[in-house]
Order: C-alpha cells, then sequence, then structure tokens
C-alpha cells in the first residue's frame, strides 16, 4: 500500500471501518474529502459529531431518535397495543413503505448469533417482555429476517412472550412479488406455501 501522509493515513484506516468500504473505497472517499470545499468537509465532520451527540435510543422501543420518546411512540395516530419487532432500526423503514401498518416498533439491535457472541443478554428485549408483562400490548408481530439468525431470534422470542396472554404473529416469507417461482429455492417454496391464504 502506498505511503500516504499521516491525516490522509488515518482518515482511510477510520473510513475502512465502515461497513462495505475496503480500502480502495476508503482511499477514494479520503481523496474525496481533500479535494471537497472546505465548507462541505466542515459540514461533513459537523455532521458526524452532531450524529453522536444528539442521538439516543427511544426509552420505549430503542429506535434511534433525537426526541424521547421517538415519533413513532409518541404519534396519537398509531396503535401502541400492536407492536412489530424488528432487528435494526434501518428496518422499521421497510415496514413503513408498505403504508399499511399503524402500530409502534420494538427494535432488538441485532440478532441471537451464538458464533458472534451475541446471546439474549446482547439483545434489547426485556423492555419488551417488560411491556407485555404490564398488560400493554395486544400482538406482538416478530419481524425479524428469515435467515438462521433472525429464525432462531423469532423462536426464542415467540417462547418468551408465550407465557402471557399476547397474540404474537410472525411475518410471511415466501416468494417476492415479481418474481418467477420457477427459480425459487426449497426452503423460498416451502415457506410461501406454508404462509398460502384463501382468496
Amino acid at each position: 500500500m502506498a505511503r500516504y501522509a499521516e491525516p490522509m493515513a488515518r482518515l482511510i484506516d477510520e473510513l475502512k471501518k465502515l461497513p462495505g468500504v475496503g480500502t480502495k473505497t476508503a482511499q477514494r472517499y479520503a481523496f474525496h474529502i481533500l479535494r471537497s470545499a472546505d465548507e462541505d468537509a466542515a459540514a461533513l465532520a459537523e455532521a458526524v459529531q452532531g450524529l453522536k451527540a444528539s442521538l439516543r435510543l427511544c426509552s420505549i422501543c430503542n429506535n434511534v431518535t433525537d426526541v424521547d420518546p421517538c415519533a413513532y411512540c409518541a404519534s396519537p395516530a398509531r396503535n401502541p397495543r400492536l407492536v412489530c419487532v424488528v432487528e435494526e432500526p434501518t428496518n422499521i423503514d421497510a415496514v413503513e413503505r408498505t403504508r399499511g401498518y399503524n402500530g409502534v416498533y420494538h427494535v432488538l439491535h441485532g440478532t441471537l448469533s451464538p458464533l458472534h457472541g451475541v446471546g439474549p443478554d446482547q439483545l434489547r428485549g426485556s423492555s419488551l417482555v417488560a411491556r407485555v408483562e404490564r398488560g400493554d400490548i395486544d400482538e406482538v408481530i416478530v419481524a425479524t429476517s428469515p435467515t438462521l439468525e433472525g429464525e432462531a431470534t423469532a423462536t426464542w422470542l415467540a417462547g418468551i412472550l408465550r407465557r402471557f396472554p399476547v397474540r404474537i404473529t410472525r411475518i410471511a416469507t415466501g416468494v417476492p412479488a415479481g418474481s418467477d417461482i420457477e427459480y425459487a429455492d426449497e426452503v423460498t417454496m416451502a415457506r410461501a406455501l406454508e404462509g398460502r391464504r384463501d382468496l
């Protein structure tokens, strides 16, 4: 690797810590920032500092927010007794894009992954259990990804919540809209058959 001045090498090293950013991409980003106007570089630095300084987790659902409770939990238009459990704050956007969900959320901030040292204690599930235990929730929709870790997390969560009088549902999985079933693998096709509904 080429030798860069210490500030450039430091910036490249920091940029490489971002997900999906390798050495070459980090170098391109660093040189782009170097060539940018001073105001643009300063605005980027301020945005990063502001992000860390002003954002926190919602005390109810663990979503990333600048106000507590977050906009979803505080909205009178949403049903607080219907909770959609997601892995990460970024998953909320996928649910919101459907324009068909009017409940609130609970963010776990990960999935069970023993290989990566993530067990139940590392997930933010205890506050959800407390909400269910208080009787504040009628239905919990488990919307974790259909991966091995997501399925394990869904099973773990359902096992805990079954002790309480709450409806527990799982999002359907299967053949995506616009695709051809000829190319669906066995697991996807099996899930699609399991999740079938009346027409």
